[in-house]
């Protein structure tokens, strides 16, 4: 009967043989003495092939004798028990938490430790059977894979794939389990104290075929989050045969090497977010991994320019890379590629190309050589476009470019296309950071500027009523920048800006924020600066006189902050003098 059973899993048969109940008599055959201990295991694991008989199998109580018999010295006994417990746990909670609570999981790491080293076909089948079992055991379940991490199964791992990295059953496995545990932050750090790098890179260089070098990339994009992994990988090679996938599939039609360039560089983008791997493979500007990237910029292939400009962006994260890169010509390049993107361009594109101009425009010796180049010219082409997040990059690239710029800073505040603009998204409610960008820029265009005709090109665009928002922001930098923008145009430009200040409840806006005891210190200052400026206007004096404002400014002469005090105190005097 047993040779029968075990030769044929349909489903019937395991209807059968839970419907005869001869599943909790098995549970008294599997004892380490018996001699059919291997066919009743095979058998199970046969039976618990189908879903529906996971549970029976753990209701007729067969956990615990299996697990007994994980202490078994019998090659054969332990490869049909660890397919029977792999098979139960497959997708099944019940099977799991029974393997769990008889503590399954140490004793068959204890023998992936033991076994390890032992290269010859029958322990490889037992390797492969045991990694599999655990993978059906912890296979989306946090906890369980915690608890497995916890009992130093990634060394082990990682020590297999080294020793038995020429048989592919079992390196699959072990890189599947590397995948799932890979998910889980903690084990991170366990995985960047071994050589799982060197490892993957190593097994890696040896594929040949699409899905095994697709099943190394989804263990390599989850550990490459890590900084200290991504070092190691780049220190293992990894990014030569990125560079050498992108050059095989770069100017092929197939899905398969469309799909792969995308994961290669993708990776190559994620390598260069960690500081030290990005710093290590600039070089100074020298390096040829830097140089290949720079010429995925002027390719015909999305993808490329894509990785190419996002690659720049990443290099661009501190001021001796951007200094050098400027000087070096990139800016003309990343130029090029957004006038190719002007019409029905790639959205994608667009935002990369723009993030790396944005980031090569912050340190103050760039910003001269950027204008000079015309970015702003071709940042402006883009000011039609419909796609926040490329509203959003134009924005800042042209903040930064402008700052302490003053020449560009009024060629663009009297530009009424762009301030048109800035008021329309000043109101995209929808979009938070893009009403932000273009409130900071319109404040940004004031304060660099300090020049009449940018004010007046603002106040008959109607941006006045923003910049007063602005100052109520619950961000300090925004709010300031907001005060030092409304003091201008009350210094330079107050008969024009008037109505609009007015309508916008400036005065009101401002005794609030004096109010306000969780307004900063420097918002204080800046708003009682403002309240002086007002003076020069008839109509704004008249509410600032309406509302009682020497209370308030008092009470500040004694606020801990010494600039704010003094400032309350000619505040007052002015106050004082003028009623």
């Amino acid at each position: 009967m047993l040779g029968k059973l075990s030769a044929n899993s349909d489903t019937e048969t395991s209807e059968k043989i839970q419907g005869n109940g001869i599943l909790q008599l098995f549970a008294n055959l599997l004892t380490p003495q018996s001699s059919c201990t291997a066919k009743v295991a095979n058998i199970i694991a046969e039976v618990a092939k189908n879903e529906f008989m996971r549970v029976p199998c753990v209701d007729a109580g067969l956990i615990s004798p299996l697990v007994q018999l994980l202490n078994s010295k019998d090659q054969e006994v332990l490869l049909q028990t660890g397919r029977a417990l792999g098979n139960i746990c497959y997708d099944s909670h019940e099977g799991r938490s029974a393997v769990d609570q008889a503590g399954g999981a140490q004793i068959v790491i204890d023998h992936l430790r033991s076994l390890c080293s032992i290269t010859d076909p029958a322990s490889e089948k037992l390797l492969t059977v045991f990694c599999g079992m655990l993978m059906n055991y912890s296979n989306e379940n946090d906890s369980l894979q915690a608890q497995l991490i916890n009992m130093g199964v990634i060394p082990t791992l990682v020590k297999l794939l080294g020793i038995h990295c020429h048989n592919a059953a079992l390196t699959e496995m072990c890189l599947v389990a590397f995948g799932n545990l890979a998910e889980l932050e903690s084990s991170k750090e366990q995985f960047a104290s071994t050589n799982i790098a060197e490892e993957l890179v190593k097994l890696f260089k040896k594929q040949i075929e699409h899905d095994k070098r697709e099943m190394i990339f989804e263990v390599l994009a989850p550990l490459a989050e890590n900084d200290a992994i991504k070092l190691q990988l780049v220190e293992a090679g990894l990014v030569e045969c990125l560079l050498e996938i992108v050059q095989q599939t770069v100017d092929s039609d197939k899905e398969d090497d469309a799909a792969e360039l995308k994961t290669a560089s993708d990776l190559m983008v994620l390598l260069l977010l960690g500081d030290e791997s990005m710093q290590k493979l600039f070089e100074g500007g020298k390096g040829s991994v830097f140089q290949r990237v720079l010429s995925w910029i002027p390719s015909n292939n999305h993808q490329l320019q894509l990785a190419g400009a996002l690659a720049i962006a990443n290099f661009a994260r501190n001021d001796g890379n951007c200094i050098h890169m400027v000087d070096s010509g990139i800016v003309e390049k990343l130029m090029d590629l957004l006038d190719r993107h002007v019409e029905d361009g790639n959205v994608t594109v667009q935002h990369a190309a723009l993030s790396a101009l944005r980031n090569l425009a912050i340190p103050v010796v760039n910003k001269a050589k950027m204008l000079s180049a015309g970015v702003t010219e071709t940042v402006l082409k883009f000011l039609k476009s419909e796609m926040p997040p490329v509203q959003f990059k134009l924005l800042g690239t042209l903040r930064m470019l402008i700052d302490a710029q003053a020449e560009a800073a009024e060629q663009l505040g009297k530009n009424a296309k762009l301030v048109e603009r800035l008021v329309e998204w000043c109101e995209a409610k929808d979009h938070a950071g893009v009403m932000g960008e273009s409130n900071r820029l319109l404040s940004a265009l004031i304060r660099h500027s300090k020049s009449k005709d940018v004010i007046k090109t603002i106040v008959q665009g109607g941006g006045i009523k923003h910049l007063v928002t602005m100052a109520t922001s619950e961000h300090v930098i925004m709010q300031n920048e907001a005060l030092v923008a409304l003091a201008l145009i009350a210094a330079l430009e107050l008969g024009s800006a008037e109505k609009d200040l007015e309508s916008a409840k400036l005065v009101q806006t401002l005794h609030r924020l004096l109010a306000d005891e969780r307004s900063a210190p420097e918002i204080k200052y800046n708003s009682m600066v403002l309240i002086c400026a007002l003076m020069g206007s008839e109509s704004l004096y008249k509410e600032v006189q309406d509302l009682a404002f020497l209370d308030v400014v008092s009470k500040l002469r004694s606020h801990e902050n010494k600039s704010v005090a003094q400032q309350a105190s000619l505040t007052e005097q002015r106050l004082t003098v003028e009623s």
